[in-house]
């Protein structure tokens, strides 16, 4: 779902900083998804540096060639690496970390809570 949201901010949602921002902070969540089914019993602060991690150097890469050099050769590559930094999306990418830890913690105490009652 997270996949199919992004690709259609990205091709459906006019361009500006709103549809930036959906798309940096679902890029976000979904690569903490992904950080999260790789090592699934990792804590979940774990997880967020990981993701943070990743989300954060991609974008400092940003400030070489290289992102837009791999997307002049395979484009998708592009939704991947992105082309040009911008220190919003360092923002942003937080905001996505927080949101998927922030509503794994609130599933964890409503399953917690079902199961003591």
């Amino acid at each position: 779902m997270t996949v199919a949201a992004g690709l259609a901010v990205h091709l459906l949602a006019p361009a500006g900083v709103v549809a930036d921002a959906a798309g940096d902070i679902l890029y976000a969540a979904l690569i903490t998804l992904l950080v999260r089914f790789v090592a699934p019993r990792a804590r979940w602060r774990v997880t967020a540096v990981v993701a943070s991690a990743w989300c954060f150097g991609v974008e400092l890469l940003q400030l070489t060639s290289l992102p837009a050099q791999w997307a002049a050769s395979f484009s998708p590559l592009r939704l991947v690496f992105g082309i040009g930094f911008s220190p919003w999306d360092l923002l942003w990418f937080a905001a996505g970390v927080a949101l998927v830890v922030a509503i794994a913690g609130l599933l964890s105490r409503s399953r917690r809570a079902r199961l003591d009652a």
